[in-house]
C-alpha cells in the first residue's frame, strides 16, 4: 500500500511539473561579445523559466534600431520575446506584465545600465523606468516604473 501511494505521488509530480516544463517561453538575446552583465541578464532569464539562445554581434545598434528602439533609449542588450523587443535589463516582473497585456507596442526598453539592475550587479540607487517602444513612430511613454 505505502509503494502505490509513493508511485501515485511520483505520477502527480510528473505530471504537474510537465506542463510547467513546457510553459518555458524561446527568448533571442543580441548583445556585444565583449559584454559580461549581458550573459548575467540572459541568467536571470534562464533562472525565470525563459529559454534564451544568446547570439553575439557587433551590429546591436543596428538590431535595436531596426526594432524601433529609439538611439537614445537603448540599452546594452536586445532582446526578442514573443514578437516583442525587451532592450536593456528589464526586470522580470515587467516583462512579464508586457507578455501578459499584450499591448499594441513594438516592446519596452530600460534605457542604459542602471547600478542594481537584472544582471548589472551593485545596489540600485535610482527608480528603474521602463518606456514603450511604440510601433507607430510615437514618442516612447513610461509604462512601468520599479
Amino acid at each position: 500500500m505505502n509503494r502505490m501511494i509513493r508511485l501515485t505521488s511520483l505520477a502527480a509530480l510528473i505530471a504537474f511539473a510537465t506542463p510547467a516544463l513546457a510553459q518555458s517561453q524561446d527568448a533571442t538575446l543580441y548583445k556585444s561579445p565583449e559584454c559580461g552583465c549581458c550573459e548575467g541578464y540572459a541568467a536571470y532569464l534562464r533562472d525565470n523559466g525563459f529559454k534564451v539562445d544568446v547570439k553575439e554581434t557587433d551590429e546591436l545598434a543596428e538590431i535595436s534600431h531596426k526594432a524601433g528602439v529609439p538611439e537614445d533609449m537603448q540599452g546594452c542588450h536586445t532582446t526578442f520575446i514573443d514578437g516583442y523587443v525587451i532592450d536593456g535589463h528589464v526586470p522580470i516582473n515587467v516583462v512579464r506584465k508586457l507578455l501578459k497585456e499584450k499591448p499594441a507596442i513594438a516592446g519596452i526598453t530600460l534605457p542604459g545600465m542602471p547600478m542594481g539592475s537584472p544582471g548589472m550587479g551593485g545596489t540600485k540607487t535610482e527608480k528603474f523606468v521602463i518606456y514603450t517602444v511604440p510601433k507607430d513612430g510615437k514618442a516612447p511613454e513610461i509604462y512601468a516604473t520599479e
